[in-house]
């Protein structure tokens, strides 16, 4: 059998093939927040068929102030849960498990969208955004982490299959990892295990929230590929950290270099040295995404070690059909 076809179980969560659609914002939300049509109708089409296993949400904001951009999906309260268990049931009906990926955007929130000054680790200008943010204090810290835990008990409660914490592309809690925006001289910065406190913190506060049996993912942004910011030997700590706190999986992207590398690679799979290196660290499932169009070189991915799970974004995006005609591709050929 094809690597890509063998399924996966982690915990609670069983997956019968090892290919899954990463995170993709849709900017098709209500200007509430709320799912809409155009959401339901979006992801009934991408999970036709059932091919991929998994389906990751949209980054969904956990509060207002943390809203990085108009139409993007809420968390933030009760009144969007019953939207939510809708898009769940779509997708379960169609044969896929689903999670929700939850976000604050932290200094990479549009002051015009969420109406006030953006917030951060430190007062240093987002290197993607140009913002300045205001620095938090450790008691808006801690109500940014109960924020966190609330918006994973209505996942949970919306009926999905488990929840992704967000810590890459520049966001919230990617902006406490790397020393590019967190300047900070208290406990939660300096050090790697300082700067990812914030994290252990959310970790701990969602899974008290949710249980032993819910699934946590955790999206890191494993390199800022920039001088100063975030390296893999950073990463590598992180994550036996994340792992030792009760993640269940990770998922590897980059951190304020966003979703692809500066030097421009056209490498399908352009984060595998990453994923690589992660794997010998830990024992829980690593994803890997990275530019990956072609069903061979995702089960070459596997065959080589370099992940668990194969994360196909931009080619889904563009084709609904990508994962039936790369399954029946493996299919003709094994």
């Amino acid at each position: 059998m094809a690597h890509l076809l063998e399924p996966l179980q982690s915990g609670s969560l069983t997956l019968h093939n090892r290919l899954i659609m990463p995170p993709m914002a849709t900017a098709k939300a209500g200007s509430d927040g709320k799912v809409s049509q155009g959401v339901l109708d979006y992801y009934k089409e991408k999970s036709e068929g059932g091919y991929l296993s998994l389906i990751i949400i949209e980054h969904s904001f956990i509060q207002l102030a943390g809203k990085a951009s108009e139409h993007q999906l809420s968390i933030a309260d009760d009144s969007v849960v019953a939207g939510c268990k809708k898009l769940a049931e779509i997708i379960h009906n169609n044969g896929s498990k689903v999670i929700m990926q939850i976000n604050h955007a932290g200094s990479a929130a549009d002051p015009k969208v969420i109406g006030t000054t953006p917030v951060g680790p430190s007062a240093v200008i987002n290197p993607r955004k140009g913002s300045m943010p205001h620095e938090l204090t450790t008691q808006q810290i801690t109500e940014i982490v109960t924020d966190f835990q609330k918006a994973a008990l209505r996942v949970k409660e919306a009926g999905f299959d488990g929840v992704e914490i967000h810590s890459a592309h520049g966001y919230f809690l990617n902006q406490f990892f790397s020393p590019l925006t967190n300047q900070r001289k208290d406990e939660y910065g300096g050090t790697v295990l300082n700067r990812i406190r914030i994290h252990l913190e959310v970790i701990s506060a969602v899974r008290t929230a949710v249980g032993e049996d819910f699934p946590i993912l955790l999206r890191l942004g494993a390199s800022d590929f920039t001088p100063g910011g975030t390296t893999i030997e950073d990463s590598l700590l992180a994550a036996k950290e994340f792992e030792k706190a009760g993640v269940d999986i990770l998922d590897i992207s980059g951190g304020f270099c966003g979703y692809i590398i500066p030097d421009g690679s056209d490498e399908q799979g352009y984060f595998a040295p990453l994923t690589a290196a992660i794997k010998k660290v830990v024992s829980i499932p690593v994803i890997l995404t990275g530019g990956i169009t072609d069903a061979k070189i995702a089960e070459q991915l596997l065959a080589e070690g370099k992940a668990d799970l194969i994360g196909v974004g931009r080619a889904v995006f563009k084709n609904s059909e990508w994962a039936k005609q790369a399954i029946e591709t493996l299919i003709d050929t094994n």
